[in-house]
């Protein structure tokens, strides 16, 4: 099959019983078996009184629309137009290697002859869809631009022109996946001047391009340990991040967990922790993981963040001064993964063994947090979660016959807990 044509698959119960077409009027006849009006009215009018699809005698002729057939194959019908003109829409803007040789020769040299980049939005979207339909396409796009500077011309105009929304949302997709394919920023030169263009994308572009900035700006952070330390002095990039956790009509779950995969790789270096607690890390996420439905990936990685930002002090600090937040990290405990209760138990063992902060250990006990922890030793977990969870019982003073009546009161409750 090859990949532009279409199959259509039509549900059997489209088909008229007697010619096999899709109805274009259906209606029932008493025993419940619908045609196509133009079939059934033949059919009769040739002086039949049986169904012909179970030869009952027809105790009346009466053809009754059936409507609701009607308007499903209406809307199976729109969904086949619509993949046929995206098919042949495909189909125009295709491209062959030659012609993404000569794309690409097109671009570089209008920026050579006029020193300025006319960004003709036909090509970027013929680039854009060959890259995108498999790796080895990708792989193809990418050695054709490395014989030339088409990824710095790109960067260039990012660069230079950040403002220019409208083009920088088609330029953006493809510069992301060159970016990856090529493995580093660092490579393309003057590295540093693109980094306010990102942070003002992040700013006040669409949905769209706050997504695909956002993905490339987590491959920046993970993968290039110079230009994560350049990003990391500009104190605009984590309130802009944190500003995706913020739970309005806006939030979107997966542009917060791309903004917290970054976060947390701005994190891995100990000085930018600080930063992110003045920046208000723990109010913002604290308050997306106590309000908000998370999956199991974002929420792992919320946790993550606030256990890396509980190793220093000020985050510590802030995390007590948090109770609800505590109390939701409470929640998290053997309800997610196993690697979502490994960041909680390491978060409530640093703010009550390490800190013994009593507000943290008030917020614990108030949310039940003690017979989880019991509940936890039983199970099957790591052994360094084992001895945080017994560093937690011995701060509580637990004794024996407090833990048999923790135990019995947690029985009690319903609760859902994750097989370990």
């Amino acid at each position: 099959m090859r990949k532009d044509e279409l199959y259509i698959t039509v549900p059997s119960f489209f088909r008229c019983p007697i010619t096999l077409d899709v109805m274009k009027s259906p209606v029932s006849l008493c025993t419940g078996v619908t045609y196509d009006r133009s079939s059934i009215q033949r059919w009769l009018d040739s002086g039949n009184n049986t169904c012909p699809a179970t030869m009952q005698v027809l105790q009346t002729k009466d053809l009754v629309p059936n409507y609701t057939l009607q308007r499903l194959i209406q809307i199976w019908s729109d969904s086949v137009r619509t993949q046929r003109s995206d098919t042949e829409s495909n189909r125009v803007n295709s491209v062959n290697h030659d012609q993404v040789r000569e794309l690409i020769k097109q671009f570089v040299n209008d920026f050579r002859v006029h020193s300025e980049l006319e960004m003709n939005s036909d090509r970027l979207s013929k680039l854009l869809a060959f890259s995108e339909e498999s790796a080895e396409n990708l792989r193809f796009v990418a050695s054709v631009a490395a014989e030339s500077d088409f990824l710095a011309i790109l960067t260039s105009f990012l660069v230079h022109n950040p403002k220019n929304l409208k083009v920088v949302e088609k330029i953006v997709p493809l510069w992301k996946m060159l970016l990856v394919e090529r493995g580093s920023l660092s490579k393309i030169g003057k590295a540093n001047d693109i980094y306010p263009a990102i942070i003002f994308a992040l700013k006040h572009g669409s949905s769209k391009l706050k997504m695909e900035m956002s993905k490339a700006l987590e491959f920046i952070t993970s993968t290039d340990s110079e230009a994560k330390s350049s990003l990391s002095e500009n104190n605009d990039l984590y309130s802009v991040l944190l500003s995706f956790s913020t739970i309005n009509s806006d939030w979107n779950p997966d542009l917060m967990e791309v903004s917290v995969s970054c976060l947390i790789s701005l994190a891995m270096l100990r000085k930018n922790r600080v930063k992110l607690v003045k920046a208000g890390a723990v109010k913002s996420v604290g308050k997306a993981l106590s309000t908000a439905e998370m999956g199991t990936g974002l929420t792992d990685k919320v946790l993550r963040l606030l256990e890396l930002i509980s190793t220093c002090k000020e985050g510590r600090l802030e995390l007590c001064n948090d109770g609800d937040c505590v109390q939701a990290i409470v929640k998290k405990v053997l309800k997610v993964s196993n690697e979502a209760t490994e960041h909680a138990v390491t978060i409530l063992w640093s703010l009550c063994c390490l800190f013994r902060d009593h507000r943290a250990q008030e917020s614990v006990a108030k949310s039940n947090g003690m017979a989880k922890i019991l509940l936890l030793l039983q199970s099957n977990c790591s052994p360094a979660v084992r001895q945080m969870a017994a560093d937690l019982l011995k701060v509580f003073r637990v004794n024996s016959k407090a833990v048999s009546c923790l135990s019995t009161s947690y029985d009690t409750k319903t609760t859902h807990i994750m097989p370990f």
